[in-house]
């Protein structure tokens, strides 16, 4: 399997071929149950608010700090960094060293008896989390063709989904397990509250991942433009190279990289309030809102990202030319109604109903934006590109997602009860930013198709 993998050239035609199908798959599955568990440490604070708050005294601002701020600050200073290393270094070993990191930080939220311990350990999980997407796609961009990538990037974008239903699930029945106890021991460690034992235990999983990436085969790189993708500048790794590719379809790529993340502000911040929100507005328990909240996100995330390739081929095949990004606008202005039922309804049910929709129209021009941004650009610069859209997906999302509809529980609505009108609010608001963008680079994209 190695040597054909290595083996990148086809020698009767001159051209570079891709590794095995088989091969392809494996690591690509690999990489989306990193990129699940990634997300249940990431996400598991969310159904943890109400116990943290009752140990440690903190306000739902602080909360937010621990759900966003403190993740992302950290984040966004490595994923840059690390996303140049992924253009020159060793892939796997970067994934490897970055799942071993997160998930060792995540038990260490478990340890924590403060604010300001819980703030560090959270901003550890950042760090090493930074390591997993450039590379990530990276790889993935070296293992199928341009015309076959949406779908692989698909499925691991679904990682995000699958790890934010299982967090809430599993740490909702891991909670609801330990309702009845106020310690629990833990050998040579020492006695803790449930929501820290909930910490560690989601932790350990990553330790097995990491090692599982040491045996991975690293692809080859590509080299030079290949058939599907959007021709592209001559792009070297000097800053005044990569400035050029980024001015030569501007309109695109604010579309793809600020765009993108204003609507993710929406999907983070139901991860982040949904749970409490069934808890505060409806009497459900930690229990039954993590089961539900984590159902939902389990399928419609799941649903919202494999649907996107789906109807971008059925649009293709009707020569829609501007499909991802026509997607992305329909997205955009479908999830406003859906958010605003939030604010209004006093039904769990349609509530519920309203969370689904919303999930799946948020998630939905996802993998298309993802594989748009790497066809888009030179192979030279996808692992700094890639790190780019995580820091600002990640930054504006993560980390103003969760605050900002604190910020307006705690000072414009000022009732923590209402935390559905903050939902609309915020949501409504950048979800309509993000139409305006998406709007704009339309017929720009259509002439980078046309031109290719």
């Amino acid at each position: 399997m190695s040597a054909t993998v290595a083996d990148r050239t086809d020698r009767a035609s001159g051209e570079e071929t891709y590794p095995p199908s088989r091969v392809a798959w494996g690591v690509t599955l690999l990489l989306t149950l990193a990129y699940m568990l990634s997300f249940v440490d990431r996400q598991i604070v969310n159904l943890l608010v109400d116990p943290i708050q009752a140990d440690l005294q903190v306000s739902d601002t602080q909360i937010s700090l621990l759900q966003g701020f403190a993740f992302i600050i950290t984040y966004i200073v490595f994923s840059i960094p690390l996303g140049r290393m992924a253009d020159r270094h060793s892939r796997k070993l970067i994934v490897a060293g970055g799942v071993l990191f997160w998930s060792l930080s995540t038990a260490a939220c478990g340890l924590a008896n403060s604010f300001r311990q819980l703030f560090i350990a959270r901003a550890a999980v950042g760090m090493g989390e930074a390591a997993l997407t450039p590379a990530a796609w990276s790889m993935m961009a070296d293992y199928f063709p341009p015309e076959r990538r949406s779908f692989p990037i698909s499925v691991f974008l679904m990682g995000p989904y699958l790890g934010a239903g299982f967090s809430m699930i599993l740490g909702g029945a891991l909670m609801g397990m330990m309702s009845e106890m106020s310690t629990i021991t833990i050998p040579l460690l020492g006695e803790f509250k449930p929501w820290q034992v909930t910490f560690i235990v989601v932790g350990a999983p990553g330790v097995l991942v990491a090692l599982l990436f040491l045996r991975v085969l690293e692809p080859p790189r590509i080299k030079g433009q290949q058939k599907g993708e959007a021709a592209v500048p001559a792009a070297g790794t000097a800053p005044d190279s990569i400035l050029a590719v980024l001015r030569s379809r501007a309109p695109v790529y604010a579309a793809l990289l600020i765009g993108i993340p204003l609507l993710i502000i929406v999907l983070y911040g139901l991860q982040a309030w949904v749970p409490s929100y069934l808890v505060r507005n409806f009497g459900l328990s930690v229990q039954d809102a993590g089961l539900y909240y984590g159902t939902i996100a389990l399928l419609s995330g799941s649903a919202g990202v494999l649907s996107g390739p789906v109807l971008g081929r059925w649009l293709a095949a009707r020569n829609v030319s501007d499909y991802p990004l026509r997607l992305a606008l329909f997205s955009a202005l479908g999830v406003c109604p859906f958010l605003l039922v939030l604010a209004f309804t006093s039904q769990v049910e349609i509530a519920l109903a309203a969370v689904v929709v919303a999930s799946i129209l948020v998630t939905m021009p996802l993998a298309l934006a993802a594989s748009t941004l790497q066809n888009i650009t030179p192979g030279t610069m996808r692992g700094l590109i890639a790190g780019v859209y995580v820091v600002v997906t990640s930054g504006v999302g993560m980390g103003l997602g969760p605050t900002l509809i604190a910020l307006c529980t705690d000072y414009i609505v000022q009732d923590r009860t209402q935390v559905g009108v903050s939902l609309a609010i915020v949501g409504i608001s950048v979800a309509s930013l993000s139409a305006v963008l998406f709007f704009r680079a339309l017929k720009p994209y259509r002439a980078i198709v046309a031109a290719n």
